[in-house]
């Protein structure tokens, strides 16, 4: 019999030394340290009420649970914006007797002033990086387009035109705006640089064109037309080719185009005379789908981060109150008692 090779204890002692012992199995119960471990935060819509008198910023989480409580004033409080990273809300307030621009953490804590004479209905967007906010004010007779810092610094007039200038849109990648201007005698679409320069002119025609919103990717834009005898929802790419109409068979109002997370759905509202309801709009084939469709009004519109489903107000109750429902119109659960607007998904 031959005789066992001499090295082969020296191979099988250099593979016990480069291979790494099996980590322990954890405890029932334990969470291993790693980010994939460790539970999401939970999601979180943000609301104005009016339960206690006045107009308020509370917190909700998605499924209708605990209501937090987020301003305390006298003055109302409205439209609450989340920032990118869902650190903070931006908000409109009445509390100088004029629409001012505020921000707080999450929380409710930290408030701070950013911006007076904001048009109250006005578009407000966060950048895509979180340190600015672009908004409508009015300070000369006429709507112009703003921008300033998180932190309430570098407040930046964009627009300066004898027209109305509104409606700002963020790129995604934060280095352009599209708005809307009547410069030109008429609402039409325009893209500039973030800041300010370069302003030009996307859409050219006798109808109103307003509510720019950027896809995700950044290669098309969604608005509001009415070129065709009623307003629909239309598509145009950043250079101002390609333009498309999208809806067919349903007016919308002027509400922003609500674009889902990942790009291939856009929610709106239609108005048939008093009767305002919530679709969904698939850009590959524009067929359409019925989210809110009852004889009370139904709008305000805000998805969810993974795009499975939307917040939303309706007065099927007899008030207008916060709701969720499902992207195939499936579900629909009410989240609040009490009136409710202003629906803000965090991220």
């Amino acid at each position: 019999m031959s005789p066992v090779p001499r090295f082969r204890p020296v191979l099988l002692c250099i593979l016990a030394l480069v291979v790494p012992p099996m980590p322990p199995e954890p405890a029932p119960g334990v969470l291993l340290p790693t980010g994939r471990d460790t539970p999401p935060a939970p999601s979180r819509i943000a609301f104005a009420s009016r339960r206690d008198g006045n107009w308020e910023i509370y917190v909700t989480d998605a499924a209708g649970g605990r209501q937090t409580r987020l301003t305390t004033r006298g003055e109302q409080d409205r439209f609450p914006l989340w920032s990118p990273d869902g650190t903070r809300i931006a908000f409109g307030s009445q509390r100088a007797g004029e629409w001012e621009l505020w921000v707080m953490r999450a929380d409710g804590t930290d408030v701070r002033h950013l911006a007076s004479g904001i048009v109250a209905k006005g578009a407000r967007r966060w950048s895509p990086d979180g340190r600015r906010i672009a908004f409508e004010a009015s300070r000369d007779g006429n709507r112009d387009v703003y921008t300033v810092g998180a932190d309430g610094r570098g407040l930046t007039r964009l627009t300066t035109t004898p027209g109305d200038d509104g409606d700002p849109s963020w790129s995604p990648d934060g280095g352009r705006i599209a708005f809307a201007s009547s410069r030109d005698g008429n609402p039409e679409l325009y893209v500039m640089r973030a800041d300010g320069s370069d302003q030009t002119r996307l859409t050219h025609d006798a109808a109103a064109d307003r509510s720019p919103a950027w896809s995700p990717d950044g290669s098309r834009i969604a608005y509001v037309s009415a070129r065709d005898a009623e307003r629909a929802i239309y598509l145009v790419r950043p250079d101002g080719r390609a333009l498309a109409r999208l809806t067919v068979g349903a007016t919308a109002t002027n509400d922003v185009p609500a674009w889902s997370p990942d790009g291939s759905r856009i929610a709106f509202q239609t108005v048939r005379g008093k009767d305002y309801d919530l679709a969904l709009v698939r850009v590959a084939d524009r067929a359409r789908v019925a989210l809110a469709a009852t004889p009370a009004y139904d709008g305000m519109c805000a998805w969810s981060p993974d795009g499975m489903r939307l917040a939303f107000i309706s007065g099927r109750e007899g008030y207008d109150a916060l709701y969720v429902v499902d992207a195939d119109g499936g579900r629909p659960r009410r989240l609040t008692s009490t009136p409710s607007l202003d629906p803000a998904w965090s991220p």
